[in-house]
């Protein structure tokens, strides 16, 4: 009766969910993502609302042991690569593989985070799809063409493209093989970026009643525009506002965007149930990307921060470990340390940086006070322990670099030449670049305290830069926050929206705020003549407000032991309401929420 189908529709909708993370982070943190499902996994909101997780992802190496499947804290129970099987699924999986021409492994992997104690170990599946059969691959792009007018035929050279999509088939089978489709239960597909779009696609298609999400941790092809332009975010923002009032849209204005397979496969998230958007600017983004996404249901959903407390005393002692570490390189103790961690790669800005130094240089001049920048950032892989001592005695590394490997490449020449050139004049800040990860004496050097690590380049800071010409979120740019840092973010951070709303409108004396899309008078220009925005145009702007933000630090900066400690209960009491336990109550669970309520009036079968 419709009265008893009513009932057990409530039912189902009052069960918890399992919860499918489709991701290319599965099996380990490599940037923003892995941060997110960190953050999310091991929190009480999520666990006591979540039934069931599971992290789905392509195998993207055949190479290693089997204990290295599942990276760092990872359990493998089953591995047609390896012939280890220790899972009551293998029957199935063997299935799967024989018709689809794949290779599964299926385990657990751990999620902790040491200052709560919470543990998670998610299910994590990851599918070899390189020797996948064509007659299926073929017949579900033939499927996303009809139904969602995706032409794969424009993409499927790139790998990048192609592995996601043939991952998407065999995995929604993998999870009806691990009865993650129980049909009392809802399960919701949360594919993280472009990469988890083609298996959310799968799952609409699919006869079984899949729930899915997006979640867009940026808009890709919004990133590349932004990235590519010399205008940067002062063009892009500006354009994009005029523009949209008007009633146009990215590739009115830009262009047709169709030929990048990143549009296409964000563009059919409008087909999804629900979105989650990590920032303010990704909202506008998406709804700016067509028509389509005016109407679609898009949930801001931030990120959250680290909040931990700590006692002036601790932070003093982080801070001295970085002065010291100061004075080994430079042979002088610094009165304040400045930060910049981050990947090095053009949309974080940090040329931006060197502009906000060199005016605060001169007004260190003026008051007879030093400061050291560290910027700890790479765009290559850890160097070996080894080659970090050679270079530390033969040239001074990091004080002075050579260009080629185990040192410099070619990006991260390209930066030091700015550095070079600011530390030649300068007098009282001076820079030190650190290409390198992690951030301890094996990692970075014999003139590395001792007993130095990671966690003291976050709670030793007295400024964290994060002047980015494109950042859909920033975790890292506030994590010296709840340590009392003074935290330098862009207004088009998603984190700057997310510091606003807690702050309530009150002054965030540990959050500055710069606007490099500010036009001052040329704020009446139309679109095309905003398109003419180049990067003479951009420096100028640059000029101004770096100097605007060199003088708001100057004066924010604390003189003694009371204004360091106002700073660090200021902070904390501003973190501590951006955690991810907040985050995923307040945001994440609700949108979820929403998905599972979605009901769909026509189901798409596979034939």
């Amino acid at each position: 009766t419709r009265d008893s189908g009513a009932k057990k529709e409530k039912q189902r909708m009052d069960q918890k969910p399992t919860v499918v993370h489709v991701t290319h982070e599965a099996t380990g943190k490599i940037g923003g993502i892995g941060a997110v499902l960190d953050g999310m996994f091991t929190s009480h909101a999520y666990e006591s609302q979540v039934a069931r997780t599971i992290l789905v992802s392509a195998l993207f190496s055949t190479e290693g042991s089997v204990s290295d499947r599942l990276g760092e804290g990872g359990q493998v129970l089953y591995s047609s690569l390896d012939g280890l099987i220790q899972s009551n699924y293998h029957q199935s999986f063997r299935r799967i593989e024989n018709d689809y021409g794949v290779e599964i492994v299926y385990g657990r992997r751990q999620f902790t985070d040491p200052m709560n104690g919470i543990s998670s170990q998610p299910e994590v599946l990851l599918i070899d799809v390189t020797r996948m059969e064509k007659v299926a691959i073929d017949r579900f792009k033939g499927q996303l063409f009809r139904e969602f007018g995706i032409r794969s035929d424009r993409y499927e050279w790139l790998w990048d493209y192609e592995q996601w999509l043939r991952l998407a088939v065999p995995a929604i089978e993998a999870l009806k093989a691990i009865g993650a489709v129980d049909y009392g239960v809802p399960t919701i597909i949360v594919a993280h970026e472009y990469m988890g779009m083609p298996t959310a696609l799968a799952g609409i298609l699919d006869p079984h009643d899949f729930k899915t999400v997006f979640y867009a941790h940026e808009v890709a092809p919004v990133r590349k525009i932004v990235e590519e332009h010399p205008g940067h975010d002062t063009m892009f923002y500006n354009v994009m506002e005029k523009a949209h009032t008007e009633n146009q849209y990215l590739n009115d204005v830009f262009g047709d965007q169709s030929n990048y397979f990143k549009y296409a496969l964000v563009n059919a998230a409008r087909f999804c149930d629900n979105i989650l958007a990590v920032g303010d600017c990704v909202v506008d983004e998406l709804k700016f990307l067509a028509p389509e996404f005016e109407i679609a249901d898009i949930d801001l959903t931030y990120n959250g921060i680290p909040s931990y407390e700590i006692s002036l005393a601790e932070k003093y002692e982080s801070r001295e470990k970085m002065r010291q570490y100061c004075k080994n390189l430079l042979g002088w103790k610094p009165d304040f340390v400045f930060t910049h961690v981050t990947r090095l790669v053009s949309s974080k800005g940090l040329w931006r940086d060197l502009r906000v130094m060199e005016h605060m240089d001169q007004e260190f001049i003026a008051q007879g006070r030093t400061a050291v920048l560290f910027v700890l950032s790479t765009e290559t892989h850890r160097r070996r322990e080894q080659d970090i001592y050679e270079m530390e005695a033969a040239y001074n590394w990091p004080v002075a670099h050579r260009e080629g490997m185990p040192d410099l490449s070619g990006g991260e020449a390209a930066y030091y030449a700015g550095v070079q050139e600011f530390n030649a004049k300068s007098r009282n800040i001076k820079v030190v670049f650190i290409n390198q990860f992690g951030f301890d004496q094996q990692s970075c050097g014999y003139r590395m305290p001792s007993d130095m690590e990671f966690m003291d380049i976050r709670k030793g800071s007295d400024v964290e830069f994060g002047q980015s010409i494109y950042e859909p979120f920033g975790i890292a740019q506030l994590e010296p926050l709840t340590f009392g840092g003074i935290c330098v973010v862009t207004n088009v951070c998603g984190c700057a929206g997310f510091v606003k709303a807690v702050a309530e409108g009150q002054n965030v004396p540990n959050v500055i705020f710069a606007d490099y899309t500010e036009l001052n008078g040329d704020a009446g220009l139309d679109v095309d003549e905003m398109l003419k925005i180049d990067q003479h145009f951009r420096d100028r702007i640059e000029h101004k407000i770096s100097d605007k933000i060199a003088l708001e630090i100057c004066a924010r900066l604390p003189k003694n032991d009371a204004e360091f400690n106002r700073m660090l209960q200021s902070g904390y009491a501003l973190a501590r309401h951006m955690g991810w336990e907040s985050v995923v109550e307040k945001y994440v669970l609700k949108s979820l929420h929403k998905a599972v309520k979605k009901t769909h009036d026509m189901q798409l079968v596979v034939v």
